[in-house]
């Protein structure tokens, strides 16, 4: 069992990004209230899987455990799109990314008793460089992509905590086989209901075994610079905008969305 990863909240902006620098993850505690959790886990439960829009829906008979994973939950319903600005995350996306930055993906995801764990892995490594580059004073490596972890359960061993080994993203290399870096080694994200925890895609992490009696539900929301392509399926024009949901976005939804401004190869 993996020690508990120490939960700092940081008090203003500029800390909470400067954590994304240092530590390679930002911890929001009380996000949503046990009300809005309760909401959102309910429209979860709603959403039917689209094949053709990648979506998963393992489930026992076949995995051995539920595993439903749902792509473009924002273009869904509209009680998603709350989450593409939620207050106290979006402010850290727009600082790390830029006021021009939009979402990526959004990805509800439930996983129940059984499924096993995952290997450390990077989301994404955008470059591959040596350890004293990086650890050099002058460097400060761009962050590319974020994701936006809403846990909704409280979490326990049982359960599945995300394990994350801090500062990894320094590392320049994606974990492989590797199970620790300079000493540190994974650390379990013993949050709350409500709670988020927004990392960028370079830090080594993992999902744990859920071993519990219960689905351990989770709202991903991933947050990159404009210059990087949303992952929308399904591709070849295939994926529409829903009408109910354009209706009812605010502007800055609809930026998030892809209603960008004229810039650079447009």
């Amino acid at each position: 069992m993996a020690a508990p990863l120490p939960l700092i909240a940081c008090d203003t902006l500029a800390d909470q990004t400067e954590a994304l620098y240092r530590d390679g993850y930002a911890y929001l505690p009380n996000v949503l209230t046990p009300q809005q959790v309760a909401k959102l886990r309910d429209h979860m439960d709603a959403l039917m899987p689209i094949p053709e829009s990648f979506d998963k829906n393992g489930q026992p008979e076949d995995l051995g455990y539920v595993n439903k994973h749902i792509n473009n939950a924002f273009n869904r319903h509209p009680h998603f799109l709350q989450f593409l600005d939620c207050s106290g995350v979006i402010e850290i996306a727009e600082a790390i990314h830029g006021n021009d930055c939009h979402c990526i993906g959004m990805t509800a995801w439930m996983t129940g008793p059984g499924r096993p764990d995952q290997k450390l892995h990077t989301d994404w490594l955008p470059l591959s460089l040596p350890e004293d580059i990086l650890a050099d004073p002058r460097v400060r490596l761009p962050i590319f992509i974020t994701t936006a972890h809403f846990y909704l359960d409280d979490i326990t061993e049982a359960i599945g905590p995300t394990n994350f080994i801090p500062g990894s993203h320094l590392s320049g290399k994606s974990p492989n086989a590797d199970t620790m870096w300079k000493g540190q080694t994974e650390k379990s994200i013993m949050c709350n209901a409500g709670d988020v925890v927004i990392f960028r895609s370079e830090v080594w992490h993992r999902g744990t075994a859920n071993t519990s009696d219960q689905t351990r539900y989770l709202l991903q929301v991933h947050y990159a610079k404009r210059m990087i392509a949303q992952k929308y399926p399904p591709y070849l024009n295939r994926f529409q905008f829903a009408p109910k949901i354009l209706a009812r976005a605010t502007p800055r939804q609809r930026r998030l969305m892809g209603d960008h401004k004229s810039s650079n190869y447009d």
